[in-house]
């Protein structure tokens, strides 16, 4: 029997697709080395990974695709942090190189976000389209890195810090926000090498992209500074940047007395000309700055030295904030601890995230022999979160901080929730002598560090052992910053206010579950279509459809549609507004007449005239004969329906879709359809013989989801009168009759007091307050459920109907049951 075996040819092309491929990976490793250097380089984050994409999108064997991102895994770990290997090595006693090596081979475990990327790349490959397939990979990317947090916190979009524009988005949702937007413009460039005549559709959606990107950060920065030229106390605190490492080879050279010594000595004067010269009203040292606890005192020699310091303070007359041990029965903590000149230690900031494997190993795998392999590995505990300290001032003002030790200023939440707690500034401590030979290592903890000011739209304040010690302000900005191997002082003036307000501060780190949970969504619907079916014999007939029965339309000419739509949209923006700002400015509730004006004027008038237009148009569609006719109160149109050739799906500016004719002339009919259920006309027109088509399949699958919209939509419940107007009352009334026996004793004090004008002002204000915020909660509810909805028609259409039907109670359920169980719990227990 013969056996075929690969040809010269055959083995040539594999070559030259494994040449491509590597060529390609290392293409996409110089970019990312260069964009990692910062500067201007950071444009080179949005075409970084498209020859690794482009790459990716040729390989069609899983096991091609795997290997492929394990290549790029230790790629971008060489290519971006390589300073990494020979830092950790020096740091534990490894040669440089065996480190690196060791480093770059441990590339696919330390940067698992590349598998992930593949695995759902691959995996959606045959899938619901390119825009899901390109969501879910960066959804994996993110969330990847959401559940396996690298040590640094970095992520791809922390090397737009240097853009003082796009940066500012990550107050929406973070470092990891900014990541996915990056990967959503490599993937629309990868898929413009390869679109043909398409290309223009993948380059117009990553510009598109990126000038929202751009936009947002130009208009965010702009109400950010009007913001910030207010008036508002200062606080002027001194950094201390010592320069005194390697504090192990001091002891066993000179014992840990003189250690001490020198170091309290050094950071004493450094401190004192920082007040009398420089004016600090503050002091902060860096991380273990005092390498002992203080409070809790081993020794005579300790309790010496914690009297010293506190004697320090008092004679300076400023607060201090340095980092330190602190200990109780449960065992030891870094810390930060803060002393006042009046009260002496206010108390300790144990450190949360610790380092892993050098401060604090996972019990399980502790012991001895860990302990003989790695003798470095430490014992403390981390704490238990944010906390926020007063630093009172020698004039009597107070200044609120969170502190951030160390790995604490790499992650979102500790910075969130201590602005939470009404921190107005985070000051931050570190030890980063171990990048001292590798200065990259401390600019990345740096530009990662920044994002939490722009998070919280706090400044912030890091001192470290030997650079970079640094002064950030709330665009992220970093003001003034300290060298390596550097002694300073560095003083820094920041303004106290409360922060303002970011989708982060509400939300917190929110980017990473959401994309976890939109892939839950996919791989569910991933399995609902893969189930056993039912055989055809066993399911239900669906009834008969009439094709002949009238369907209520709206007719619309071009000015009416055009003018509906404008409507319709312009309500939807201020919605959209009134929105953001109850996020970003007043708050989760209605409190000022600007919002009830913008509502009535921007929202409820718009949708009313838009209302009054469909009304107006209104008629019915049916079948007469052979004529398509169109009857309302005051006109009827006739067409012969075998002068209709095709069906284009649209929008004309309100609920449901809408309709254009293609007639066989080539021209489309002036008139646009408005209706529910596209689907219902096409069929009517089919039962009278019309041979008419949709135009393309992307107006098919409009029209296809347009039914499944339609579907349920008609019950009482969703009438815009009862769910807008009527059902917001019933609550409006009850909060009325609350603020009138609080205001003026009684239900009717203001009627009595100022008269019925005055007295139907303030309920129509309650009103309004309530329809516009459950119009929001509607909003929201119908955002998701559309979006859901749209996942599941794309990815499995037989599934959707039952989807929509769920997602639809659920929306009616959270906003008739959902709406009154909140009240009463805000009534019962404030």
């Amino acid at each position: 029997m013969a056996t075929s075996e690969p040809t010269e040819s055959t083995r040539g092309g594999r070559i030259r697709q494994t040449l491509a491929v590597l060529g390609a990976i290392a293409a996409s490793g110089v970019l990312l080395a260069f964009y990692a250097r910062g500067g201007w380089g950071f444009a080179l984050g949005f075409v970084a990974l498209v020859p690794w994409l482009w790459a990716l999108e040729r390989q069609r064997s899983t096991v091609a695709v795997f290997a492929s991102a394990v290549l790029m895994a230790a790629g971008f770990a060489l290519a971006v942090l390589g300073w990494f290997g020979p830092a950790f090595g020096a740091y534990v006693g490894i040669d440089a190189t065996l480190a690196t090596v060791l480093f770059v081979l441990l590339g696919p475990l330390l940067q698992p976000q590349f598998l992930a990327f593949a695995a759902a790349w691959h995996a959606l490959r045959r899938g619901p389209g390119a825009v899901v397939q390109a969501l879910a990979a960066a959804a994996a990317w993110v969330g990847c890195e959401w559940l396996l947090p690298k040590l640094l916190g970095d992520t791809l979009g922390h090397g737009l810090q240097p853009s003082l524009l796009l940066r500012q988005a990550a107050d929406l949702g973070g470092a990891a926000l900014l990541t996915v937007l990056l990967l959503l413009v490599n993937v629309a460039l990868a898929r413009a090498l390869v679109a043909g005549r398409g290309a223009w559709r993948a380059l117009g959606t990553a510009a598109l992209l990126v000038a929202m990107l751009a936009g947002y950060g130009s208009w965010r920065l702009s109400a950010l500074r009007a913001v910030l030229s207010e008036p508002a106390p200062a606080l002027r605190i001194g950094l201390v940047q010592a320069n005194l490492t390697d504090l192990e080879r001091r002891r066993a050279e000179r014992g840990t007395f003189a250690t001490v010594r020198e170091l309290l000595d050094t950071h004493f004067a450094m401190s004192e000309h920082a007040v009398r010269a420089q004016g600090a009203e503050a002091l902060l040292w860096s991380e273990t700055v005092y390498p002992t606890t203080f409070g809790t005192s081993k020794s005579e020699e300790g309790a010496a030295f914690d009297q010293e310091i506190g004697d320090f303070v008092g004679a300076m007359g400023v607060p201090l904030v340095f980092g330190t041990y602190d200990r109780d029965a449960q065992g030891e903590y870094n810390s930060a601890a803060f002393v006042d000149p009046a009260r002496g230690l206010l108390g300790h900031y144990r450190k949360t995230h610790l380092f892993p494997f050098t401060e604090w190993v996972p019990e399980w795998i502790d012991g001895p022999g860990l302990r003989r392999w790695l003798p470095w590995t430490g014992r403390w505990r981390p704490g238990d979160g944010a906390r926020v300290f007063p630093l009172t001032l020698a004039d009597g003002r107070e200044a609120n901080v969170v502190p951030l030790i160390c790995l604490d200023d790499v992650r979102p939440q500790l910075a969130i929730d201590g602005a939470r707690l009404g921190a107005q500034a985070l000051v931050g401590l570190s030890n980063d002598s171990w990048f001292t030979a590798h200065p990259e290592g401390a600019r990345l903890h740096l530009a990662v560090a920044s994002f939490r000011s722009i998070e919280t739209r706090l400044p912030q304040l890091r001192a470290t052992t030997n650079g970079l010690s640094a002064v950030i302000d709330e665009s992220g900005e970093v003001v003034v910053h300290t060298e390596m191997g550097q002694q300073a002082v560095l003083v820094g003036e920041i303004p106290l206010r409360a922060p303002v307000p970011t989708l982060m501060l509400h939300l917190g780190d929110w980017v990473g579950p959401v994309a976890l949970g939109f892939l839950a969504l996919l791989a569910a619907a991933g399995v609902w279509r893969r189930r056993p079916r039912a055989s055809p014999s066993s399911q239900a007939t669906p009834p008969a459809s009439t094709p002949h029965a009238p369907i209520a339309v709206v007719l619309l000419a071009p000015s009416w549609r055009i003018a509906a739509m404008l409507l319709r949209i312009g309500a939807a923006l201020t919605l959209a507004w009134l929105g953001w700002r109850m996020l970003a400015i007043d708050g989760l509730q209605v409190n000022s007449l600007l919002q009830v004006r913008g509502f009535v004027l921007g929202v409820a008038l718009p949708l009313v005239l838009a209302w009054a237009i469909r009304h107006v148009h209104a008629a019915t569609a049916r079948v007469e004969a052979a004529t398509l006719v169109f009857e309302s109160r005051a006109h009827r149109l006739d067409l012969p329906i075998a002068s209709i050739a095709c069906l284009h799906a649209t929008w004309a500016g309100g609920p449901g879709a809408a309709l254009r004719l293609g007639l066989a002339s080539g021209r489309r009919w002036p008139i646009t359809i408005a209706l529910a259920d596209p689907q219902a006309f096409a069929s009517l027109l089919a039962g009278a013989g019309s041979a008419a088509t949709w135009a393309t399949p992307r107006a098919q699958r409009l029209a296809e989801f347009a039914a499944l919209r339609a579907t349920g939509e008609r019950r009482w419940l969703e009438h815009a009168a009862i769910k807008f107007l009527l059902f917001p009352l019933l609550p409006a009334l009850l909060a009325f009759r609350l603020h009138q026996h609080i205001a003026f004793g009684g239900t009717f004090g203001e009627l009595q007091s100022y008269g019925p004008i005055a007295w139907l002002t303030g309920l129509l204000i309650w009103w309004a307050a309530w329809s516009l915020g459950l119009m929001l909660l509607a909003a929201a509810l119908r955002v998701l459920s559309e979006t859901l909805s749209a996942t599941v028609f794309l990815v499995h259409r037989d599934a959707a109907p039952a989807t929509s039907r769920l997602l639809h109670r659920f929306a009616q359920f959270v906003y008739y049951l959902g709406t009154p169980a909140w009240l009463v719990s805000r009534l019962l227990w404030g």
